[in-house]
């Protein structure tokens, strides 16, 4: 039976590790960073509604008067 060669092995793992290198490399420098957040000035959202310029105020009902 015939002993397995192991003498060019060295090379092939060498060689596949420089080239997953390179491979990885590449495909980093293709990927867009996103760029610096700046502020945004936006104005404060008001909401409107009927009741927002009215006093209002709520009773419970244990808080009536008595009948």
């Amino acid at each position: 039976m015939p002993q397995l060669d192991t003498s060019t092995w060295t090379i092939t793992i060498m060689s596949m590790i420089l080239t997953l290198f390179i491979l990885f490399q590449l495909k980093l420098s293709k990927f867009m960073y996103p760029t610096n957040p700046t502020k945004k000035l936006t104005k404060p959202h008001k909401l409107e509604s009927p009741w927002e310029m009215k006093w209002t105020k709520t009773y419970l009902p244990h808080s009536l008067p008595l009948q």
